[in-house]
């Protein structure tokens, strides 16, 4: 017999399982060496700060927690460009919609290149990490978002988180560099306090140091600045790294870094993120494009936000209620996390999807409601949300103690 060839037993007897193999046993409960998740779950259960699973959006509630500011996300994909990349970009999976994306946003932020990653996080932690050598000095604002710390983490420099917006601290910081380089990282506008750093004078303080300057304009691109370009554009500042996102207001997933070609070579080869992910899906690049055309071609989308944005704060000022930062991410600060969750469930049956944000996604003390403004409100949606606000807000909500 061909010692190479399955024996005929193999073929013809195969063993019976012990029980029907449609019936499957579960062990409920974690096993011993996670027995310490369950504890530190019923921790943050008693701190108010477990987030849970909930329900698929109630189709009679509206939601003012979506980030798909100019809704764009409820455009349905069409074409017949492939679903997946299948590889890297780097072994087999560079397809054409991923270029064509690029240069796309190239063109759009007047950059010279761009290069598209799987996600925001993605990016940022891809791009701080790599651009960041030991012996370099990273200078962190102190309310960067999660990717862009653990970015400061892994790339290995030595990180100086400064207080939130502090131009003289950052000066100080990038002082502390030589002889390594320094990089300046900062968001634009802040998804939790709706708040800008000043980017005129970031850049000239960069440009008399020598560092370099990392913008995230995640929450800014689509809505500030001329055809929403952000805030960048909007004052006429040129930061080294860009930094963007297709997952908010262009209504995808995925996003990019743009800049200078020496930037995107370097991420091709050195982002760890980029180099060992699948590419992102050659449909979604493709549908995104057309998103981005579709978010200039219609500046209405843009003006609409900021429209029913200012008139919301407006009309939450009048309650006497104290609104952070400006534009459409609008945050009203709760202080205790327990009583900005029992708001949330408040609204909630009013109709009005807000979510509770707590610790750590912001400070201790400063549990919050956060409201989110997209094109897709109407004004009756946007009355509708004052009125439910009105009427929880004027019966629970509490100054949080200074």
């Amino acid at each position: 017999m061909n010692q190479g060839a399955p024996s005929a037993q193999l073929e013809t007897e195969p063993v019976a399982p012990s029980q029907p193999s449609s019936v499957f046993h579960v062990k409920q409960g974690a096993p011993p060496a996670l027995a310490h998740l369950s504890e530190a779950i019923e921790a943050l259960r008693t701190q108010d700060l477990l987030r849970e699973r909930h329900a698929p959006l109630d189709p009679t509630s509206v939601s003012f927690c979506s980030n798909d500011y100019l809704g764009l996300a409820s455009v349905p994909l069409t074409g017949h460009t492939p679903r997946g990349a299948g590889a890297s970009r780097l072994m087999a999976g560079e397809r054409a919609a991923h270029g064509e994306l690029e240069r796309a946003l190239a063109t759009w932020l007047r950059t010279e290149d761009a290069l598209v990653f799987s996600s925001g996080y993605a990016a940022n932690l891809g791009a701080v990490a790599a651009l960041a050598q030991p012996g370099d000095v990273v200078v962190s604002d102190a309310l960067n978002h999660a990717s862009l710390i653990d970015g400061c983490r892994l790339s290995k420099a030595r990180t100086i988180v400064v207080p939130h917006l502090d131009l003289d601290a950052v000066g100080q910081a990038i002082a502390t560099a030589a002889p390594g380089r320094a990089w300046v990282v900062v968001e634009s506008y802040y998804g939790m306090d709706a708040d800008s750093p000043n980017l005129r004078a970031l850049r000239a303080l960069c440009d008399t140091t020598g560092a370099a300057l990392i913008v995230d304009e995640a929450h800014a691109l689509g809505v500030f600045g001329p055809d929403g370009r952000g805030l960048c554009a909007e004052q006429g500042v040129i930061p080294d790294v860009l930094i963007g996102t297709m997952g908010k207001s262009l209504g995808h997933s995925g996003a990019f870094v743009a800049g200078c070609r020496a930037l995107t070579t370097w991420l091709w080869n050195r982002a760890r993120p980029f180099v060992f992910s699948t590419g992102i899906s050659p449909a979604v690049a493709a549908s995104a494009r057309r998103a981005l055309d579709q978010s200039v071609a219609e500046p209405w989308r843009r003006h609409t936000v900021l429209s029913h944005s200012n008139h919301l704060r407006e009309s939450l000022d009048a309650m006497g209620l104290t609104v952070l930062g400006y534009g459409h991410i609008l945050p009203i600060v709760i202080g205790d996390a327990r009583a900005a969750v029992e708001a949330a469930a408040k609204l909630h049956e009013h109709g009005l999807h807000v979510l509770a944000v707590r610790p750590p996604t912001v400070p201790y003390g400063t549990s919050r409601l956060r409201l989110t403004v997209t094109a897709r409100h109407t004004d009756v949606h946007v009355e509708n949300a004052i009125r439910a606000l009105s009427l929880v807000l004027a019966t629970s909500f509490e100054e949080p103690k200074s």
